[in-house]
């Protein structure tokens, strides 16, 4: 079987790395997982994390030390800790894009020589906007390893606005990039893959006008009773709440699971529920059975189109979502937004990152060996884990101490102030002179897990012959298989068509059925990081062959590097209505939690329990305003 799957394939046909061929066969008996875990497959890329393949994201060694503090460590039992590089005026804990604006937003306050440094757990910078490069057959290709794209810029804050045009970042260039007609001058549709153990028979069905579609319900296994009430799930025009007022039913749609509202108001057959379980799991990391069926509407999801609700309203509760004018979901970077982190980069250390548009930034390499460069004003500090963040006198008054741990060294840095950018579960266990309702308001923030899998593949013909570009896979390991979006900016350009080599972008949010969200999140990260990068090559590779091989995939001959990006902490997490109070205004955990004390401040998507790109800005502004008007 594993030979099949092409798991004892050389390096050179499985992963390329910057051209290193190493073959398992002169290994000796270690198969690929064991080469991982040896690090013989990163050998060739240990200066350049983005072409680094195997398991990335929240990759070994990043997060050992930030576990031992939370299982109770005291900073000292790394050591005492060696004064390095005199006092800065800034320290940021976190180089995610949280992290780096609140550098840039600093910077524009204090000057261009104010000193600061930017300290990071992982071995690249960006945090979630993670790059991921392969190469194949001498082409490089670009994919995202986690945040994804510019959502609705149209409605960023006036803050956030200002930014992305300091980094050249024209959103309108994207109507240029993206080419929104890609796949239907090939005429492909997305599509879904019924797998034997669930469905009876593996079959793919490409589903070109959504699941009421009759066509495509012909060709699916499901039940002739199941297909009766996707079509009708899809077209009838019923008020499953009639008497009841808007307000009522609003409300019962916030507190009923999606679920509950096809079992128990529009009467579906529990195959429905089956069939449509892991289709919110992109968005919020879990199933439709934990999904507010009002966030559903607001998603256009089927069976509310007879409720007389008007117009929808999107997710999130009214925290930001929705704020804008519509827009197509086209703002995308190859790499999704870890260009935006590299232009902040490029912006805040000079010698990293060559260009000066939106365009070259793409094809351009970092120089990571530039990023802690004594000679610049900012530094950016990888492998490089804070455990103690306090202030150096009582009541929150003097400059504050950082400790941090490198290489198994403690090592401790001054500065007339902190921005502590990571996320909020870690913060009451390095900064423990917060007040205690403070880091209990931390706490309440449970992040997602996310396995952001890419596998670049030499051909993409076995999709585009059975006539789908993505896949979604009910009830499977992965729950959706992708192409990657069709962006061609300056030099990089996206395939031509299916001959060429493409990224494709597949799926997996580890949750657990019928537990309450927040402890669905806890033993899905409990799953993650208890799963070898073995299982997740293994489930990947039969689960290609098995979609695509009856249309000539073959995952020894096609798939030419995998990248698997787990994120144990992903998404920040948004309030959902099922199981959190409505809190009275300022009171809720995420604006408890980022309040300003003395020279600390807290940014992170967490401190607006929103998980985009345009809150992490938002509270990097905020942080760094705080302490400004506080050294006034």
């Amino acid at each position: 079987m594993e030979r099949d799957l092409g798991m004892d394939e050389e390096i050179t046909r499985r992963d390329f790395l910057n051209g290193m061929a190493i073959g398992i066969g002169a290994l000796g008996s270690l198969g690929p997982s064991d080469l991982l875990r040896a690090g013989l497959y990163a050998q060739a890329t240990d200066d350049y994390p983005p072409a680094k393949t195997g398991l990335r994201g929240s990759h070994d060694g990043a997060f050992e030390v930030g576990h031992r503090m939370r299982d109770g460590a005291r900073a000292d039992v790394f050591g005492r800790p060696t004064p390095v590089d005199g006092r800065y005026d800034l320290v940021v804990v976190g180089a995610g894009i949280s992290g780096l604006s609140a550098a840039h937003f600093f910077r524009e306050q204090a000057g261009p020589s104010a000193k600061i440094l930017v300290l990071d757990n992982h071995d690249d910078f960006g945090g979630h906007a993670r790059r991921n490069e392969f190469t194949v057959d001498g082409r490089t290709l670009l994919g995202y390893g986690g945040t994804q794209s510019i959502d609705g810029p149209a409605g960023y804050s006036r803050e956030a606005k200002a930014l992305l045009k300091t980094l050249a970042i024209d959103t309108q260039a994207f109507y240029r990039y993206y080419d929104r007609e890609y796949f239907t001058r090939l005429k492909l549709s997305p599509g879904v893959f019924f797998h034997r153990e669930t469905w009876g028979r593996d079959v793919l069905v490409r589903r070109p006008r959504g699941n009421g579609d009759r066509a495509f319900l012909a060709k699916t296994p499901l039940s002739a009773q199941a297909q009766r009430d996707l079509v009708r799930l899809s077209a009838e025009k019923k008020d499953y709440l009639a008497g009841k007022t808007a307000e009522a039913k609003l409300e019962l749609l916030a507190r009923t699971s999606y679920k509950d509202w096809l079992l128990k108001y529009v009467k579906v057959s529990p195959e429905v529920a089956s069939y449509l379980q892991n289709s919110t799991h992109d968005l919020y990391g879990l199933g439709i059975d934990a999904v507010p069926a009002g966030d559903c509407r607001g998603l256009d999801f089927a069976g509310f189109q007879g409720l007389g609700l008007g117009e929808r309203a999107g997710p999130g509760q009214g925290l930001s979502a929705g704020a804008g004018p519509e827009e197509p979901y086209i703002f995308h970077f190859p790499d999704g937004n870890a260009s935006i982190a590299r232009l902040l980069v490029r912006r805040l250390v000079p010698g990293v990152l060559d260009g000066s548009t939106m365009v070259d930034i793409v094809g351009a390499r970092a120089r990571y060996q530039a990023l802690d460069n004594p000679q610049n004003a900012v530094r950016i500090r990888l492998r490089s884990t804070a455990v103690q963040v306090r202030h150096q006198r009582p009541n929150h008054s003097g400059d504050v101490e950082i400790t941090y741990v490198r290489d198994g060294k403690a090592s401790r840095v001054t500065a007339g102030a902190c921005v502590l950018a990571c996320w909020h579960g870690i913060i009451p266990h390095i900064c423990t002179e917060l007040p205690p309702a403070q880091q209990q308001a931390m706490k309440y923030q449970v992040k997602v897990p996310l396995v952001y899998t890419n596998v670049a593949i030499r051909r993409w013909t076995s999709l585009a012959s059975q006539g789908v570009h993505t896949v979604r896979c009910p009830g499977m390991y992965w729950s959706g298989v992708s192409v990657d979006f069709p962006v061609s900016m300056g030099d990089y350009r996206f395939a031509r068509g299916p001959e060429e080599p493409v990224v494709l972008h597949i799926l997996r949010t580890p949750n657990q059925p019928g537990f309450p969200a927040r402890d669905q999140h806890r033993l899905g990260r409990n799953e993650l990081l208890a799963t070898p990068f073995a299982t997740y090559e293994a489930q990947l590779r039969e689960q290609l062959k098995r979609m695509l091989g009856p249309a000539g995939f073959d995952p020894a001959r096609d798939i030419a590097g995998i990248t698997v990006n787990r994120w144990s902490h992903g998404y920040s997490y948004e309030y959902n209505s099922l199981y959190d109070p409505a809190w009275p205004a300022g009171q809720a955990p995420h604006e408890l939690a980022r309040v300003t004390r003395g020279r600390i401040a807290i940014a992170n998507s967490d401190a607006a329990a929103y998980a985009y790109t345009d809150a992490a800005i938002d509270q990097a502004w905020r942080a760094v305003g705080d302490l400004v008007r506080a050294r006034r």
